[in-house]
């Protein structure tokens, strides 16, 4: 039985939710095992080590507060994602099949694996994916030297 290309499209909208509902929960609380330890570092010692320490600290807080406010900012992407009807023309939620890929133009998670297909989810504003908004079935183009057909958009 093979499932319907809606159902599809939004078992790989879910898939990637998870990945980067992931990355949130994994950047939290790396965030607060790097406030804790700054917490509980005390002045055993004085002068340059101690500075040394609190910097290289501060630089993991601020390195992991990075992290979380791009992986909140990557599921704002994809939410804009979430029921994009089918269109015939390529858009930030569109699912397309080429002569050479499979490939989800949402945000960039990567390589997945939705119902034994593998595919790529990538962002609208990669190279690959300014090349591909705005054509439709049909259109073909070359990116990285290869030339490839868009078979199907949904």
């Amino acid at each position: 039985m093979e499932i319907s290309k809606q159902l599809f499209k939004d078992a790989v909208y879910l898939q990637c939710l998870e990945a980067i509902k992931s990355r949130i929960a994994n950047a939290e609380h790396a965030l607060l095992q790097a406030r804790e330890a700054s917490q509980d570092d005390t002045k055993s010692s004085a002068g340059d080590k101690y500075e040394t320490t609190r910097e290289m600290m501060q630089q993991d807080i601020d390195r992991n507060n990075s992290q979380l406010y791009e992986a909140k900012k990557i599921l704002f992407q994809l939410e804009q994602c979430r029921g994009v009807k089918v269109s015939e023309r390529i858009s930030a939620g569109s699912l397309v099949k080429t002569s050479k890929a499979l490939l989800y133009i949402a945000v960039s998670i990567g390589q997945l694996q939705v119902h034994g297909q593998s595919l790529m989810a990538i962002s609208p504003a990669t190279p690959l994916g300014q090349v591909l908004i705005g054509k439709e079935r049909g259109d073909d183009f070359v990116f990285n030297g290869v030339s490839q057909i868009i078979e199907e958009v949904y």
